[in-house]
Parts: structure tokens; sequence; C-alpha cells
């Protein structure tokens, strides 16, 4: 989940909404990798969530990270929610998963190095107190009410919200894991393009990064439970974002979707003034009953675009967020996916080649079918396990075109990165599919048998 925002000062015309969008246009030598994951931690010898305060918690955990490894404290209300350094964040998801938001990086092999040293941080300092942490994209047998609310007021607001807008919102906060990455463009017409492969291509991701067959400790009937959440959330604010692909569209059409999506809460003096369901267009004049007379500042603007969460969200990057949490090495295949798609023009064309003449209706289906059959998917003709092939041999062509050395030049470029969605391809079998052969095989229905196998 994101950070408040500063900084900015007031919206004092219209077009500074989208002018903010604009800002992200970068050259082509400045685009950048930021990689973000999540994990559930949990007690070792309970096999319970971690609750936040206590000497097995996330608090020890994130206390320890700053005293061992020189991490800035990020505070609220006296409480450590988090921590920074070197353009790295290290964040706590509503139900205490917790997160790394990434630096921005020029190559995979950096944003792979960066993955791996966080790792092996919270490995050392959750070894000692007994805590570990497990990459799945949903918890696989906790309940709601295990997982307890962390004390940021962000997420006290939502959760209310969340139940009277869907379904499934608060299990969204509470037990789903993501790994997803950030990336540049270099115009406004960089940015459709990339926003619509993005957005029609993302069921691709969830079927070859699914895996969370089991909830609440059995299996739910879908390779990815996580996308399945996503899917009765909150319509107003996710989803597959049909007008990107209508003629016009730009940062305006975005900022005017954005508009209408119901406000969460201003931020104030390191305070959340709830303000759900409020209108940011009222906000703009002055009319917010939350801060009656007042109006909106940048900060706010950047605070209310990261409250919407379709397959693919712009602010002033792109984010693909369409990718279950999972085991370690698939954390810097993700990155590695899309930064062929989206970093070289060629793949980058062929890949909206395959996609543009979908329909709407295809694209709503493909994102369906991949949270239930993974790559076993079908749709009006679109074989997900075919699709998935070519889309990945488009990627590995754009990063063999990128030609970005690693290890000191002794690896020529990032195509390993795809070896693990590779062998998904030519198995057929996501990790869902292998959860679930385990589950209905050796472990003879032990779903406790997930965390000492699957856990970093």
């Amino acid at each position: 989940m994101s950070i408040p925002q500063t900084g900015g000062g007031p919206i004092e015309h219209h077009d500074q909404l989208a002018e903010l969008l604009a800002k992200g246009c970068k050259p082509k030598d400045q685009w950048r990798i930021g990689t973000e994951h999540e994990k559930f931690g949990y007690c070792a010898d309970t096999l319970q969530p971690l609750p936040y305060d206590g000497a097995r918690s996330i608090k020890a955990v994130l206390e320890a990270l700053h005293s061992r490894f020189a991490w800035d404290r990020v505070e609220e209300d006296g409480k450590i929610i988090g921590l920074t350094k070197d353009g790295a964040n290290v964040s706590l998801e509503p139900g205490g998963a917790l997160e790394l938001s990434g630096a921005p990086l020029e190559t995979i092999h950096q944003t792979c190095d960066e993955v791996n040293s966080h790792l092996a941080e919270v490995k050392a300092v959750s070894d000692e107190i007994g805590v570990r942490f497990i990459g799945l994209g949903a918890a696989p047998v906790w309940t709601h009410d295990q997982m307890p609310l962390m004390p940021k007021g962000r997420y006290k607001l939502m959760d209310r919200y969340m139940q009277s807008v869907g379904t499934m919102g608060t299990a969204m906060m509470r037990r789903t894991c993501t790994v997803q990455v950030n990336l540049d463009f270099g115009s406004e017409a960089d940015m459709v393009q990339k926003m619509r492969v993005g957005v029609a291509l993302q069921p691709v991701a969830t079927a070859l990064f699914a895996n969370s067959p089991f909830f609440e400790g059995k299996p739910n009937g879908h390779k990815s439970w996580r996308a399945r959440i996503w899917r009765d959330l909150d319509a107003s604010r996710t989803g597959m974002v049909p007008f990107i692909f209508e003629d016009g569209f730009g940062f305006e059409a975005w900022v005017q979707w954005v508009l209408d999506v119901p406000m969460y809460f201003v931020y104030r003096d390191g305070k959340y003034i709830d303000a759900l369901g409020m209108s940011f267009r009222d906000f703009l004049r002055g009319e917010l009953p939350a801060l009656p007379g007042e109006k909106p500042r940048m900060s706010d603007w950047a605070d209310h675009l990261t409250t919407v969460f379709p397959e693919a969200r712009m602010k002033q990057y792109i984010e693909m967020r369409g990718a279950d949490g999972g085991p370690w090495r698939r954390l810097c295949a993700l990155p590695a996916f899309w930064t062929g798609l989206m970093y070289d023009q060629t793949a980058l064309d062929a890949a909206w080649d395959l996609c543009k003449h979908w329909t709407a209706a295809q694209r709503d289906a493909l994102r369906v079918a991949a949270s239930v059959d993974g790559l076993q998917a079908k749709v009006e003709g679109i074989d997900m396990h075919a699709l998935a092939r070519e889309v990945l041999a488009i990627s590995e062509a754009g990063l063999r075109a990128r030609a970005l050395p690693g290890a000191g030049g002794l690896v020529p470029d990032e195509t390993h990165f795809l070896n693990a969605l590779k062998e998904t391809v030519e198995t057929g079998k996501t990790p869902a599919d292998d959860l679930l052969d385990h589950y209905h095989g050796d472990w003879a229905g032990d779903l406790d048998r997930i965390y000492a196998e699957y856990s970093y």
C-alpha cells in the first residue's frame, strides 16, 4: 500500500491534474524498474500470523531491520509502520504482510540483487525470534479474524468502507499478497500503448504466476484466489478499465476516471481525515464535507491516485498489478517479464499486435478464466497456454535486445530471469498446480506442510 504524499502546493487549475501524470515522461535512457513484493509472516512454532506487537511480531522485525541494517524508521502516531533506505521502502500491508517497495533501478540484475539482499536481511532477523515468511498469493489457512489489522489510519478507514462496496475487500486487505513492477513511459503516446498492452495481457501474468489455490484450509477452485478476490472488491476502482482502449485516451481521460472514483481520505498533519465516499470534484470546488471551504493540494491528488486499483495503474509510472506473490526466484521473473515486453519497442509492438483486436468482453473473460484455470484457461478461441508461450517469447526477445549484462559482464543479458516462467510454459504447470499436486499427493491433505516446504 502507498505511503502518504507530501508537497506540491495548492491545485489552482484543472490542468495541473494531468500535468502531474505527464511529469512522469522520461527519455528512454532514464527509464527504471521498481519491483514490489509482499509476503506473509508467521510464528515458526504455531504457524499463526504475526501480530503487530510482541516478541514475535511485525514490529519486532521492523525494529531489528532498523537497528541491524541501518534502515530509517517511518512512524505513525508513534508506532513504527515502515522503513526507508536508498530509495527503497519496507512497509506493512493491512493484515501484516511485509512489503518491499524497491528503488528505481536500471536492470533486472540490480533489482534481483535488491530482492536477495532484502530477503536475506529479513531472514537474518526473523530466524533469531522464531518468525518466518512465505510467498503466496493468498493466505492458505488463516481466517479473517486471525489476521489483525495493522495500526495505520488509512487501513482503518479502508477496512470499514470495503465492507460496504463489495464482498471481498477486507479479504484483499488482510489475506492477499502480490508481486508487481513499476515501469516508466517516454511520452503520452508511449504511456497509452504500454497501458493498453499492460491491461490486456495482465491475465497472462495472472496465469503464469498463479499461486493461491487454497483458502481457509482447503482448495478453493481457483488457481489464483487473489485474482478472484480482486474481481469482487469495488467495481468503481478496479478491473480492466475499458475506456483506455477508446480513441483519444491519454492523461486527461485517466484524470476524469480517477475524479469519479469515490475518495477514501485526506491526509493532514499526520492524520487521516475520513472522506469515505466523497467526491474529489467537490473537493476541487472547496465543497468537500470533510473539509468545508478547503481546496485540495497536489499531494491530495497524488494520494487519491493511489486509491484506484485497476489491473494496471498509472501514476508517474505504470504499475503491473496482476501477479500472485510467490517463491524467491519468481520475484525476479515478474519484472523481467514486463520489462522485456515494455522497454523494447519491437517487443512492445509485437505484444500489442497480439491483443489489439480483442474486445472488452474478451479481455474481461480472460481475466476471469486466468484466475480460475491458470494456464489451462480458454476464451473464445484464445488458448492461454499458447498465448503465454508467445508472450514469453516476445519478452525474452525484448530482454535480449536490451543486452544489459550482469555479474561484471559474465552474464550477457537479463533473459535468464525468465527461466522459471519458461519452465512453467514447458510443463504447463503453474505454482498453483504444483501446490495442488502436493496437497492431493504427498501432503495427503495436510496443508500445514506448505509452511516448511515453501517459506523463504
